[in-house]
């Protein structure tokens, strides 16, 4: 039971981790699962790429397909709305830190 809550937790984390990354610049699958490794995701791309799908479909991302070294990648973004979902996620986690650090949200 402790490893579904915790994996449904994570999958958050890693949602929030890609919107971060796409507010910031376009990014790709293979490249997102270097960055989410480098915080100590182990993530396939069975795993990542319905994310991807999923936030798009609910029009928090937009891709556009490029061709990259001879390879076509989809190139993942933020719309307005993702941008608003990032902020809130944000501070919904800043406000749960400050709580479970024994701080009051008003410090």
């Amino acid at each position: 039971m402790e490893d579904r809550v915790l994996r449904k937790l994570f999958l958050g984390f890693i949602q929030i981790h890609l919107l971060h990354h796409a507010s910031k610049e376009p990014i790709y699958g293979s490249w997102m699962m270097d960055e989410l490794r480098h915080h100590g995701y182990d993530i396939s791309p069975g795993t990542l790429y319905p994310i991807f799908h999923s936030l798009e479909k609910e029009g928090h991302l937009v891709h556009e397909t490029r061709v990259d070294d001879g390879r076509m990648r989809k190139y993942y973004r933020t719309t307005p709305k993702g941008d608003a979902l990032l902020a809130a996620a944000r501070d919904k986690a800043l406000e749960l830190v400050r709580e479970t650090e024994g701080k009051h949200v008003s410090d």
